[in-house]
C-alpha cells in the first residue's frame, strides 16, 4: 500500500482494527482502486492468518455453476458431476474467504450465502446434509448497493449482514498526493522487470498526472506507467509527451474548464464536489469577462459605445439569472443608480437601475447550504435529501456530521 492520503489511511486503520474480530466486512469503491488488497490485510492481522485464504470473483463464475463452486456438490447431482466436490466454504474452514464482485451473485446463491453468514451452515448441491463451516467473509463490490437493494437486484437482509463493517476505498482522483508516488513505484518495478533505467517525470508532467481524472484508477495508472516504460526512449518524461498517452476526454479532474460536460461524463460524477466545482468555474469565467470589459472602458477614458453598454447589460442579466438558479452567491441590491458616460459624444444616458454587490461563498459553505436546504425541503428525511442531491446516504450522513447539521 503506497500513499498517505487521509481517506486511504482511514480505510487501512478500519481494516486493521476489525481484523481481530470475526465480523463481516463489505469493501466498496470504484473498479481499479485496489479493493482486493484489503481482505489480505484483514486476514494477515487476524487470528486466522495461519488458516486458508481464498479469493473468489463472483462475477467470473457462470450462474449455473456458482452454487457448486461455493458450496460443493454430490456425485450425480447434475449433468457432468462425475464425483463429489468440496466448495470454497468447506475448503476455507477456519480461514477467510473473499467474495469479490459480490453484487453479481444470483438470488438463489444470495439465499445460501445468507444462511452461511447467519448460522455458519450450508448444504451441498444435490445433498440434504447440513454442514458447518467457520469462515470469515469479506466481500467487495463497485456497485451502489443501496440502489441495487432498492431495485430488487440484491437482498436487503444479505446486504446489511455483509455490511456489518463498511470500508470505502477512495478513487485515485481523491488521492492526488499519492498519484506521483504510485507512478514512481510502478516505473521502478517496470525498470527492474525490463532491465532499463526508470522513467522520471518533469514538473509539468507531474502536474498533468495529478490532475488527470483516472477513470480506471490505480489499474489504469499502472498500465500507463508500463506503456511509457517500454515505449519511450527518453527516460525524462515531459508533459507534452505524457499527454499523448492520456485520453483527452479525461484530461482534467474538472472537465467544465475545457468546454462543458456531456451527459455521459455527467453520469460518471460520483462525488458532489465536482458539480460544485463546475458552478464555481462558470462564475469565475463570467467575472473574468466583466473585468475585461471594465478594463477596456478604462483604456477608453470612461467612454463606451452603445454596443459595449448593451453587452454589459446582457451579461449582468445573465449573471443575475445564473446566481438565482445556482444559489451560490449572495446578491444584495443597492438602489443607487449608476449612469454611463455620454455615448458617442451625445447627451443620451444609459442608466443601470440596479447595482449588485456579490460575495462568493467558499466551497464548504455552498455545500453546507445545499445540504441544509435539501434536508429542510424533505423535513429531515436523509434518504430523499440524498436522492435530490445525487449522493449516497452514507456520504450525506458523513457530511451532516462534518458540518454539524444534526
Amino acid at each position: 500500500m503506497i500513499g498517505n492520503s487521509p481517506l486511504l489511511n482511514r480505510a487501512i486503520d478500519i481494516a486493521v482494527q476489525v481484523s481481530a474480530t470475526d465480523l463481516s466486512v463489505l469493501i466498496t469503491g470504484e473498479s481499479g482502486v485496489g479493493k482486493e488488497t484489503f481482505p489480505q490485510i484483514i486476514h494477515q492481522f487476524s487470528h486466522r492468518k495461519h488458516g486458508p485464504y481464498i479469493a473468489v470473483n463472483c462475477g467470473a463464475i457462470p450462474e449455473g455453476t456458482i452454487d457448486s463452486e461455493l458450496f460443493g456438490h454430490e456425485k450425480g447431482s447434475f449433468t457432468g458431476a462425475l464425483g463429489e466436490r468440496k466448495g470454497y466454504f468447506e475448503v476455507a474452514d477456519g480461514g477467510t474467504i473473499f467474495l469479490d464482485e459480490v453484487g453479481e451473485l444470483p438470488h438463489s446463491t444470495q439465499v445460501r450465502l445468507l444462511r452461511v453468514l447467519e448460522a455458519g451452515e450450508f448444504i451441498k448441491v444435490g445433498s440434504s446434509k447440513v454442514q458447518k463451516t467457520n469462515v470469515r467473509v469479506v466481500a467487495a463490490t463497485n456497485l451502489n448497493m443501496i440502489e441495487a437493494t432498492r431495485q430488487g437486484k440484491f437482498r436487503e437482509d444479505l446486504y446489511y449482514r455483509l455490511n456489518t463493517v463498511p470500508i470505502f476505498i477512495p478513487p485515485l482522483r481523491e488521492r492526488k498526493e499519492d498519484i506521483v508516488l504510485l507512478f514512481r513505484k510502478f516505473a521502478l518495478d517496470f525498470a527492474d522487470k525490463y532491465r532499463m533505467p526508470p522513467v522520471k517525470l518533469t514538473e509539468d508532467a507531474q502536474q498533468i498526472l495529478s490532475n488527470y481524472y483516472w477513470r480506471g484508477n490505480i489499474r489504469q495508472l499502472k498500465n500507463i506507467a508500463e506503456q511509457i516504460s517500454v515505449i519511450e526512449q527518453n527516460r525524462e518524461l515531459t508533459g507534452s509527451v505524457l499527454r499523448t498517452y492520456l485520453p483527452d476526454n479525461e484530461m482534467e479532474t474538472l472537465p467544465s474548464v475545457f468546454g462543458g460536460i456531456h451527459q455521459d461524463e455527467q453520469r460518471s460524477f460520483n462525488n458532489e464536489r465536482e458539480i460544485l466545482y463546475q458552478v464555481l468555474f462558470d462564475m469565475r469565467k463570467d467575472m473574468n469577462d466583466l473585468k475585461q470589459l471594465v478594463h477596456d472602458i478604462i483604456i477608453k477614458g470612461g467612454n463606451i459605445d452603445v454596443a459595449t453598454a448593451a453587452k454589459i447589460e446582457e451579461m449582468q442579466l445573465a449573471r443575475t439569472q445564473f446566481v438565482k438558479q445556482t444559489e451560490t452567491t449572495i446578491v444584495t441590491p443597492q438602489h443607487q443608480p449608476s449612469a454611463f458616460m455620454k455615448a458617442n459624444g451625445k447627451h443620451d444616458h444609459i442608466e443601470d437601475t440596479e447595482e449588485y454587490v456579490e460575495e462568493t461563498l467558499s466551497l464548504e459553505e455552498v455545500e453546507k447550504d445545499m445540504i441544509r436546504k435539501a434536508l429542510e425541503r424533505h423535513k429531515g428525511k436523509r434518504k430523499f435529501a440524498a436522492q435530490e442531491l445525487g449522493i449516497s446516504e452514507r456520504t450525506l450522513y458523513r457530511k451532516i456530521n462534518e458540518y454539524g447539521l444534526e
